[in-house]
């Protein structure tokens, strides 16, 4: 099988919808599931043609009980799996269902409305819709925090080698593991602290983004435990959301990984601690209020699940 992957490689764009799909138990879903596959390979293709310079894409991901559900091919990939939380001693990655996950994005927000309506109107009569997340781009790709996101992302070859399955696990060669988590921010408590302060939780200057040397930044900053070493890493896509009126802000952290093991060390790190208790003090401010894993098929594989 050719392994021509989904757009999980894409960079960050202006707008962004985040949905999430419970499946329902009705007969019809195999054949929904079908036409689904099918519409994400037209609505791609037709977004190269129609929209070519507006990074338009929409991409699907699926949870190992959907997987199993809809009958997919066995066996499974190597690490795919039902994330488990993770309970540190004072924070939780939680764990949350969801059976299909879309990353819908667009420099235009009319491309991610449109698209994600489409897939909606198919999915109404077999599926709920659980999350909904619309994301923006921040000034110069910054969180709501005020810091720079996502500055140890890979760039060139080194992002389809972490971002994308290769030859460790051929039958899956061209897809890639996709987890997800919704954070909330304490944007009070952050706010009150002096941009000193903020700088030593996530371990580097506000306003220029230089990461500060070994010798001075916490070992329970935010960059001192989630990034894993240059061997292990992931290519990250946050968006801030919010609605600004009732001060509800936050990060939808989305990583897409050629290893779940990358991503479940960066959470053990940053949870449990290292060494245990020495937990990345950015989750004072931020709880996680969801956490799945998907599994993103290449655009091959799902043009055999149309048929």
């Amino acid at each position: 099988m050719d392994t021509n992957p989904q757009n999980v490689l894409d960079y960050t764009n202006n707008n962004t919808i985040f949905m999430v799909w419970n499946i329902k138990s009705v007969i019809e879903v195999k054949e929904i599931f079908k036409q689904l596959c099918a519409l994400i390979i037209n609505l791609n293709n037709s977004a190269n043609v129609r929209f070519p310079n507006s990074g338009a894409s929409v991409v699907m991901g699926i949870s190992l009980e959907a997987w199993i559900k809809l009958d997919l091919p066995l066996p499974l990939p190597k690490e795919f799996e039902v994330f488990e939380q993770i309970k540190g001693s004072k924070h939780t990655a939680v764990s949350t269902r969801g059976d299909l996950h879309f990353h819908f994005r667009a420099s235009e927000n009319s491309y991610c409305i449109d698209t994600a309506a489409v897939i909606s109107t198919l999915l109404q009569n077999i599926a709920v819709c659980v999350e909904e997340v619309h994301g923006f781009r921040y000034w110069d790709s910054r969180s709501i925090l005020g810091f720079v996101d996502g500055t140890e992302n890979p760039h060139g070859q080194e992002r389809a080698t972490f971002g994308i399955i290769g030859d460790e696990d051929p039958a899956y060669k061209g897809c890639s593991y996709l987890f997800v988590q919704q954070y909330l921010h304490n944007m009070s408590a952050w706010k009150s602290l002096p941009v000193s302060e903020q700088e030593k939780v996530i371990g580097r200057s506000k306003s220029d983004d230089i990461e500060m040397p070994d010798g001075v930044k916490p070992s329970n900053s935010h960059s001192a435990l989630a990034n894993v070493g240059d061997d292990l890493k992931i290519v990250r896509d946050n968006m801030p959301f919010g609605k600004v009126g009732t001060n509800e802000m936050g990060t939808y952290f989305i990583a897409y990984a050629s290893s779940f093991i990358t991503i479940k060390k960066m959470l053990n790190n940053m949870f449990i601690g290292v060494p245990v208790g020495n937990y990345d003090r950015i989750l004072d401010f931020s709880t996680a209020k969801t956490g799945t894993l998907f599994f993103v098929p290449t655009f091959d594989m799902l043009d055999a699940f149309s048929d």
